[in-house]
């Protein structure tokens, strides 16, 4: 028996290759998007999944209030560990230490600038480190290193590193104790290519550590901890909330810090915290995905149920000798949908070759490396499930509605589908137009706000600005430097920063000014920089001066934006004396507003100052006139002179800048890509049906052209109705696309406004492409000669 459900079924596709066609290429493309996404959801969902400990791994993390604002901050004070295993021992079975670090790590002629960590050694029971050679238990020692693989074999041949030494920074020398495999790209470790031990972070940095006005303050360390087995987070959390409150002075304790536990299944996608409360983050753009794919999905089985039961008339002889020979419903019942399985299956089998091929596009545009999982037996079972799945929903209304015809009414002749029966043909139409029509408005609404931030003023020049990493001895050569370079017609200017200029700044709760409540905590940005450095990256005074040596207070002077000015609350800053812990500072110039962190985010105050000790960043504006190349290539050869050992890593300014534009970009192409695949789906099943619709009324279209209709006024009549669907469509998917894209917006501080071009632009488009679409199956049938038409009346 159900071979034979099988055998009518193969025949039913191949009678009717066109419609067959359509269903099987729009399910394909259909599945081929809900795999591809379900991909990246596993890849999401399972980020930090290689971590054996996962469920029982927290982070430390702080809610410190700010500017009235409570806000959540990742950096502890080096001290954090040791207080939380004195304290509260027995609430953690580990608790750890660590500190970033960017170091040159260097043997021989070979070197590699890398991200890692001075950690306390018992980071390898928090950690799962996948160990090649070597063990963690060596970084026991006090000069010690373990080196991912990618690290070994680039300073190594054969990556045959243990037990060699290697140079750190051209100060120190380390021996390699461990080789691990490089952690994952969905794991938070992803750029972790070294470990040290903790212990040689405080003797290289002992002096520093001493001379800190209060070792309580975050000193951009960070504190991880392993919970024992069913362990009450919560209530641990509640325990160390005054953890760092207790030992603060009045001047930080106004800051009310609360300790915290963040827990590691939480780091990627719930990362987001507002006013100290955990209100998501990545998880967004998972469910927005995810239901993007159920959606296209949704439309390529929407194509399914329409084509079929638009063949009512056809199926109706067939279903009435089926019944009159003595077949029951749920027999006829199972042979459709027999039929839609098959169909499902054959684009199963078009939609994972067509996963495999466009598997790398997807990962270049999401910026992932996804590999297709062809040894998971898990997948092939998901896989045959969901299409089980997809083919019995897309069959199931065609299903029921077929087989419940009466074969009297059919057999005699008087069947007819009804005068309602195409309304749900045309709310399915209508529900496949208000998808696409609201991917469309929201991939229009995505592409401007990232238009709209990039057009922000910046209040800087970025045009041949760049910025490289400095050494000490480049600093301490730092006039000779720039003379040789400005000497060699290479350079307009260059000047010294502790940060490049697109990056966050350091923040400091310790500048007064009069007039401010010391009741309260004011948190505010500051950048060391030399002399030059308004010159160099060419922003713009808009009051007093900049800084110079003319002065006597040359080092004892600030430069702040007019979001400085605003927050102080000054009407005439430029003379202003502020207070620095208790040094003070004369406020001398007053700069236009420059974006430095986040274009999406309102401009914060910021306070510019000299400091020779804290410059540890190149900012050079290349001179004009000249290849990029040979520029930059000059100044390579310059800095190489004064200190062979510099890693010229060089960052364009305009380029650095664009990378904060990566995750909308990428979020925009993709939503592209579904978008344009919903409308293509979407038009499929309009060709279809349009064909569908012309044969039916084929009878109709003769009469009324014998009675002289013009093929314009039969391409009308036939077009008509699928226009007003569109427009319905449209009306709904408007006020549906601009509540959720308004509430999406209100994520950014400097946001656009939603155009009346978008609504008009997205109308327009829709109502085109379904003229396109239905006009071929409308024009078609207003040529064809009404004879053969209404030759049997």
């Amino acid at each position: 028996m159900l071979s034979n459900y099988f055998k009518i079924a193969r025949r039913n596709i191949l009678k009717q290759k066109g419609f067959s066609f359509i269903n099987i290429i729009g399910l394909s493309m259909g599945m081929t998007v809900a795999i591809l996404i379900g991909l990246w959801v596993y890849d999401e969902i399972s980020f930090d999944g290689t971590n054996e400990k996962k469920d029982r791994i927290v982070q430390v993390m702080q809610h410190v209030l700010r500017n009235g604002y409570k806000d959540t901050q990742v950096w502890n004070p080096y001290l954090m560990a040791e207080e939380l295993r004195n304290n509260y021992g027995s609430d953690f079975e580990y608790v750890v230490q660590t500190m970033e670090s960017y170091d040159v790590l260097k043997n021989g002629e070979k070197k590699i600038q890398s991200e890692g960590w001075f950690s306390e050694k018992e980071i390898k029971e928090l950690l799962t480190f996948d160990m090649i050679a070597g063990s963690a238990e060596g970084l026991s020692e006090p000069y010690s290193i373990m080196l991912s693989s990618s690290v070994a074999t680039g300073l190594f041949d054969k990556g045959q590193a243990i037990d060699k030494s290697i140079n750190v920074n051209d100060e120190f020398e380390v021996k390699v104790v461990g080789v691990y495999k490089d952690f994952p790209t969905n794991s938070s470790f992803n750029k972790l290519a070294y470990v040290m031990p903790w212990q040689l972070y405080l003797t290289r940095n002992s002096e520093n550590l001493r001379s800190m006005e209060d070792p309580w303050r975050p000193n951009f360390t960070k504190t991880y901890a392993l919970l024992p087995e069913n362990a009450d987070l919560s209530a641990i959390s509640a325990k160390i909330k005054d953890t760092r409150l207790r030992h603060l002075g009045p001047n930080l304790a106004i800051q009310k810090p609360e300790v915290f536990l963040h827990p590691m299944r939480k780091w990627h996608l719930y990362e987001k915290f507002e006013n100290g409360v955990n209100t998501g983050g990545s998880i967004a753009y998972v469910w927005l995905f995810g239901l993007v794919g159920l959606f296209v999905l949704a439309l390529a089985s929407i194509n399914f149920m329409n084509l079929y039961t638009a063949q009512a008339d056809k199926k109706a002889k067939e279903v009435g000798v089926r019944k009159a020979i003595g077949s029951k419903r749920s027999q006829l019942i199972f042979q459709y949908l027999s039929e839609s399985v098959l169909t499902t299956f054959l684009a199963l089998i078009i939609s994972i070759i067509l996963s495999i091929a466009f598997l790398n596009i997807f990962n270049e545009v999401a910026g992932k490396t996804i590999q297709f999982p062809y040894s998971k037996p898990l997948f092939w079972v998901c896989l045959v499930g969901f299409m089980a799945i997809v083919g019995l929903i897309s069959g199931s209304y065609p299903a029921v509605y077929l087989s419940s015809f009466a074969p009297i009414k059919v057999l005699k002749g008087t069947f007819k589908a009804g005068k309602y029966a195409s309304l749900p043909r045309k709310a399915l139409v209508v529900l496949q137009f208000t998808v696409s029509i609201s991917l469309v408005i929201g991939t229009l609404v995505v592409y401007q706000q990232i238009k709209h931030a990039q057009q922000r003023p910046l209040g800087y020049e970025q045009g041949e600005l760049i910025f490289t990493a400095s050494t000490n001895t480049i600093h301490n050569s730092f006039d000779a430097v720039k003379r040789a370079l400005m000497e060699k017609g290479l350079i307009e200017d260059m000047a010294e920063a502790s940060a490049g200029p697109t990056w966050t700044a350091s923040s400091t709760t310790g500048i007064t000014w009069q007039g401010r409540d010391k009741s309260t905590s004011v948190e505010v940005p500051f950048f060391a920089v030399s002399v030059d450095y308004g010159n160099t990256i060419g922003w713009n005074l808009k009051t007093g001066r900049d800084f110079s040596r003319d002065f006597d207070d040359v080092g004892k002077s600030f430069v702040v934006n007019e979001a400085a000015v605003r927050l102080m609350g000054f009407t005439d800053p430029v003379g202003q004396m502020l207070d620095w812990d208790g040094d003070k500072f004369t406020l001398v110039g007053v700069v236009e507003d420059m974006v430095v962190g986040s274009p999406f985010q309102e401009i914060q105050p910021m306070f510019y100052y000299l400091d020779q000790d804290k410059q540890n960043i190149l900012d050079i504006k290349l001179a004009g006139g000249r290849p990029m190349t040979e520029l930059l290539e000059g100044v390579k050869n310059v800095l190489s002179k004064f200190d062979p050992e510099h890693p010229f890593d060089v960052q364009f300014v305009d380029e650095s800048y664009a990378q904060k534009f990566d995750l909308l970009d990428r979020l925009n192409r993709l939503i592209n890509i579904f978008a344009f695949l919903a409308i293509l789906i979407s038009c499929m099943g309009l060709f279809g049906l349009a064909s569908f619709m012309s044969k039916q009324r084929a009878k109709e279209i003769g009469v009324r052209k014998v009675l002289g209709a013009t093929i314009t006024n039969l391409w009308a009549l036939l077009s008509r109705d699928f226009i007003v669907l569109v427009i319905i469509s449209l009306l709904i998917a408007a006020p549906i696309a601009t509540y959720f894209m308004s509430d999406w917006l209100l994520s950014f501080d400097y946001k656009t406004e939603i155009s009346w071009w978008t609504y008009a632009l997205t109308g327009l488009g829709a109502i085109l492409v379904t003229l396109v679409t239905v006009s071929y199956q409308s024009i078609k049938a207003a040529l064809l000669n009404p004879v053969k038409s209404l030759k049997s009346e």
